[in-house]
């Protein structure tokens, strides 16, 4: 699982009014080289929640990314910060491990790359 889908998803327990940001739970993570797109970096940095995607990445074990948001214009113009940015969002995976739901503390299981969000009978 990526950090760019982990930035999307939250926890949709019946009576959960705080399911964003998922803990992470790590057990393995990958990386898996992904071409760069600055296009695509540019048009997806103002979607992303920023303090849950640079703590996720730390908890992953990546320390590159600065803990408040950048300006945009830093897109145009620092082509570090896009390759710190696109690595941390698309080449690392959260291979095996579990996402916490921060107000329950469910977890989620990951396994494979691939998280589990169903919710058991009670919990619709």
């Amino acid at each position: 699982m990526r950090l760019l889908s982990h930035n999307m998803l939250s926890s949709n327990i019946k009576g959960v009014t705080n399911g964003f940001p998922l803990r992470i739970q790590v057990e393995k993570v990958v990386e898996k080289q992904v071409e760069i797109n600055h296009d695509f970096l540019r048009n997806i940095f103002p979607k992303i929640h920023w303090k849950a995607f640079s703590d996720a990445s730390r908890i992953m074990g990546y320390n590159q990314l600065p803990e408040e948001p950048p300006e945009p214009s830093v897109l145009e113009s620092d082509v570090d910060f896009l390759v710190k940015f696109h690595h941390a969002l698309l080449e690392l995976h959260l291979e095996e491990g579990a996402l916490l739901c921060p107000e329950t503390g469910r977890k989620f299981p990951v396994s494979k790359g691939i998280p589990n969000m169903l919710l058991l009978e009670g919990e619709v």
